[in-house]
């Protein structure tokens, strides 16, 4: 796959050398199982087509530049493993524009034409509720008229979980309340952060959100080597171990969370280390 990163500076050279594709447009956070809908249907069109298949994300996140950074948004992973996600999916160009006030002004119309059309876009998917240009004027039941009807577009419905829209912003909820057991049946997978553990401390990697201060079931691994422990999210963010890990897990290393337990729940059962 090719990650490229677009600019108002290299946004000219970048469509000169566009390849036509069908796109999937969003900003895909954490890749949840309404993202993953999204990708895969431009998947099947890109297949159809013979073409190849983008996606187009930004970064910062657009209520962070509009808002003039008084509204800060958690994110649920940074975009090295959004790229990694996106490549297992098949993805062959991911484009990640620099979102800025000068990006957010641009009306509908400039949108689709400087970073649609000009970049060989012929089909575009997206989620019902995805908007561009300033102010969110755009929307997919006007896209096609804004590419003068050069460019296809395939909404994607709502997908919901018990009647609730899988979105970001709903995983999210469930990081600030500590209900991590319920994220699986948004996410399609354990909530997962990324840190380095030097045998002491575990640094978490930016751009991850920690759930609620409390004590959690979390299985930690580093590639064959897994532990199933407790872990402690503390009110300054800390992360604190209930039992000492074994020095396999050294380095880069990863926590999957699976659900938060009450003080009368702990657990004195020594670690299941699997070597």
């Amino acid at each position: 796959m090719e990650t490229i990163f677009i600019t108002r500076e290299n946004l000219a050279s970048r469509q000169r050398s566009a390849k036509t594709s069908v796109m999937a447009l969003g900003f895909f956070d954490g890749l949840h199982q309404g993202h993953r809908k999204v990708i895969q249907t431009a998947l099947k069109k890109a297949k159809e087509q013979n073409m190849k298949l983008s996606v187009m994300s930004f970064f910062p996140h657009p209520k962070t530049v509009i808002t003039n950074g008084k509204k800060k948004v958690c994110y649920l992973m940074p975009l090295s493993e959004k790229e990694k996600m996106l490549e297992q999916l098949g993805v062959d160009i991911f484009y990640i524009v620099q979102f800025d006030k000068e990006f957010g002004s641009l009306s509908p119309e400039q949108f689709v034409y400087q970073y649609l059309l000009q970049l060989g876009v012929v089909h575009a998917v997206a989620g019902f509720d995805f908007s561009y240009g300033s102010r969110g004027l755009g929307n997919l039941d006007r896209l096609k008229n804004d590419s003068g009807g050069l460019i296809e577009v395939t909404k994607v419905e709502k997908v919901a979980c018990k009647g609730e829209k899988i979105s970001s912003t709903c995983i999210r909820e469930r990081l600030v309340k500590g209900l991590v057991e319920e994220i699986p049946n948004f996410l399609g997978r354990p909530y997962e952060v990324k840190g380095i553990w030097d045998g002491i401390t575990i640094n978490l990697e930016s751009y991850y959100t920690l759930p609620a201060p409390g004590r959690y079931i979390v299985t930690m691994k580093k590639g064959l080597h897994s532990v199933e422990t407790e872990l402690i999210v503390t009110k300054e963010s800390m992360l604190q171990t209930c039992s000492e890990l074994p020095y396999q897990l050294v380095g880069e290393m990863s926590i999957l969370w699976h659900h938060q337990i009450s003080n009368n729940e702990i657990s004195n059962e020594k670690m299941l280390v699997t070597i």
